[in-house]
């Protein structure tokens, strides 16, 4: 395995957009969790070691389409080949979009869109040319769009599209290319609770599903490494089949498929192009059938 990070040492705190006090709110509690979470590519490739593994840790930015192809080629000169890739880098933000900024853009699609089609780009000949490959990238449930989350849910949708068009090009031929939106704890994961903790503070009625959805989000958010069970089956021969899906994968067990896009109603008028009078009427009636 090699293991990757863009530079070495971790960064305790990650970088939410539009937010210059995600700091103070942090308990001793979130202070010491994030610091168990604390890791990089050498550590991990030294636990993987330690516990009797084969890793290599790599330090660069797949964002950077050299980067990504030395980073691949380091797996060819050390083992030869290249079976599995899981793309896992991503940026992170929170805000509205009327504070986004170029930056805040560049930081969450960057090494999430781009660095995801840079190892594909660079993986995927290898993996045609011995027959066999299983590619694993990471999204988030956030690809659906959320608010405050724009450049991170379009990012996320970026890379979906990306693997559902792969799969269907490389179907038949031993290669396998499926989406996983993983939820566990995570140093985002810390901030973003802190966060919520402070819109709880100012109470109010709506605050009630607030706190319904920290105490559902803390259940999905546990350790990890329980997400490595359903990674493992999804590059094995027993899952040659499954190729082109998104599934939900949560560290608190729960595994969920996504039904993909599905055209649920429409209307139709060959015979002249429809008058704006025709759709104010039309559309709500038959094609949202009353959703609107």
């Amino acid at each position: 395995m090699v293991t990757n990070n863009r530079k070495p040492g971790s960064v305790g705190l990650s970088a939410w957009a539009n937010s210059d006090d995600t700091e103070s709110l942090l308990t001793d509690d979130d202070r010491r969790l994030i610091e168990s979470l604390s890791g990089d590519a050498r550590t991990t490739a030294d636990q993987i070691v330690a516990e009797g593994g084969e890793a290599v840790p790599f330090f660069g930015d797949p964002g950077d389409v050299e980067v990504a192809g030395a980073l691949v080629q380091t797996a060819v000169e050390t083992w030869g080949r290249v079976d599995i890739l899981v793309n896992g880098a991503a940026g992170s933000g929170f805000g509205p979009f009327l504070k986004l900024t170029p930056e805040d853009w560049f930081l969450q699609t960057h090494a999430k869109l781009t660095g995801t089609y840079n190892t594909m780009h660079h993986a995927l000949p290898l993996m045609r040319r011995q027959g066999f490959g299983r590619v694993l990238n990471a999204s988030s449930d956030a690809w659906v769009g959320l608010p405050m989350l724009a450049a991170y849910s379009a990012a996320n949708a970026g890379v979906v599209g990306l693997t559902r068009a792969v799969a269907q090009e490389v179907r038949g031929s031993g290669i396998t290319c499926n989406v996983f939106c993983p939820r566990s704890i995570s140093r985002n994961h810390v901030n973003w609770r802190a966060s919520m903790r402070r819109q709880l503070a100012k109470g109010g009625p709506e605050m009630e599903a607030l706190r319904h959805r920290l105490e559902r989000e803390d259940r999905d958010h546990q350790a990890p490494e329980n997400l490595g069970p359903f990674l493992a089956y999804l590059a094995s021969d027993a899952a040659a089949g499954i190729n082109g899906e998104v599934f939900s994968v949560t560290a608190g067990g729960r595994v969920a498929q996504y039904d993909g896009f599905t055209i649920v109603s429409e209307i139709e008028k060959r015979e002249a192009p429809w008058t704006v009078d025709e759709l104010e009427t039309i559309v709500p009636e038959l094609l949202l059938k009353g959703d609107v």
